[in-house]
């Protein structure tokens, strides 16, 4: 059996910093029990103007789903306080899909016979031209997780490219240390988003086999040495159904609200993205997330940390995007691919992370977005 590398220790080239906010989330997640909330309890939270940790633990409870019309109305009420009709809109790049890690459930792991392909800097450009022609004004930089293959240097050039076409530019990659997130903000990143997947330290080891990923608190660490690197924002997110959901969910939630507290000037996001099928299903053992559950844990993000923008992944159905925007979520995103060069009229180059149900163009989701009388933003942000 290959001898792994013991998944809580940093490895040498790995910037370590205070742990208290990790320490804390790492409780939050294991404290959490569903079944300790009573109805009285949901309801209680639901007249609270601005929810306690333990209000917000009860409206991811069981117990809060016969609230769940409630809850949704006071969550539109609070979209609407804080961002009136908005709904701001993006599309992701994924400009390589080389990746070092072992991760059972994703698509790109390193042991996947997939196509691999990796952009060079015309065809990066060709893609930015291709989206911003589109109207889009912010744009999301995705890779694989391969230092070898997308090195900071690569990573900053397509930072650079972006800001000849866009005015919000955010990077998905693989979790750096603060001095390397200073490079990338001075090359042109805006915010960062990483998804830690579970917060559980014991399933994260049985999914995560090998690479830089394997190592549990790196990651989680990853968004406090983005805003050490002058990032102005940074996106969390677990991959709901990997598993206990609610869990999870509170997980995610405290780890942003314990960041907002020490970085109070820090741009809050969370996405909610939920696990597709996969092939390696029986081996995780997934805890589904139907879309009611899933509505829950979005109207609870919106009443705890009203002021965060929430986005709906083109993982869920047009139908329930459209609804989602309604009631809580305020950005959206539109002519994605998952695939490697898959903007541009030619065929991808590398294959997909991950099937999308949500295909629709750019003006396909704007349209959408004008019908239910909501206003599609393509960027909110003026540099002076």
């Amino acid at each position: 059996m290959e001898q792994r590398i013991d998944h809580m220790k940093y490895l040498p080239d790995m910037e370590q910093i205070d742990p208290q906010i990790r320490q804390k989330v790492v409780a939050a997640y294991n404290s959490y029990q569903e079944d300790a909330y009573s109805a009285a309890d949901v309801a209680e939270a639901l007249r609270a103007e601005r929810l306690t940790p333990e209000q917000f633990a009860a409206l991811l409870s069981p117990a809060a789903l016969p609230f769940l019309e409630e809850m949704a109305q006071r969550a539109r009420e609070k979209r609407r306080q804080y961002f009136g009709n908005n709904v701001y809109m993006f599309t992701p790049i994924y400009i390589s899909n080389y990746c070092e890690n072992y991760c059972i459930y994703c698509g790109f792991n390193c042991h996947n016979k997939i196509r691999r392909a990796k952009l060079d800097e015309a065809a990066i450009e060709k893609e930015m031209q291709a989206i911003a022609e589109t109207g889009l004004e912010e744009i999301l930089i995705l890779t694989g997780e391969s230092r070898h293959m997308s090195n900071v240097e690569y990573i900053g050039q397509a930072c650079r490219i972006a800001k000849k076409y866009f005015k919000m530019i955010g990077i998905e990659v693989y979790p750096m240390n603060s001095d390397e997130y200073a490079y990338l903000h001075e090359c042109g990143a805006d915010y960062v988003t990483v998804f830690q997947e579970t917060y559980h330290a014991d399933k994260y080891e049985t999914l995560h086999l090998s690479g830089h990923k394997r190592i549990f608190p790196y990651r989680i660490e990853a968004q406090e040495r983005a805003l050490m690197g002058g990032m102005r924002g940074v996106a969390f997110a677990a991959l709901l159904g990997l598993d206990d959901f609610r869990k999870d969910a509170f997980a995610t939630g405290m780890h942003a609200y314990y960041l907002q507290k020490k970085y109070p000037h820090a741009e809050i996001s969370l996405s909610c993205p939920r696990l597709r099928p996969i092939i390696n299903n029986d081996k995780i053992n997934p805890k589904d997330v139907h879309e009611r559950q899933l509505l829950q844990i979005i109207c609870a993000y919106r009443l705890f940390l009203p002021f965060a923008n929430i986005t709906i992944s083109t993982r869920e159905r047009e139908g329930f995007r459209n609804h989602i925007i309604d009631i809580a979520a305020t950005k959206i995103s539109a002519g994605v691919s998952t695939g490697i060069g898959g903007h541009t009229e030619e065929a991808e180059q590398g294959d997909d992370q991950f099937e999308i149900a949500d295909t629709r163009s750019v003006d396909e989701v704007l349209n959408a977005i004008r019908e239910q009388g909501l206003q599609p933003v393509m960027n909110d942000y003026v540099y002076v």
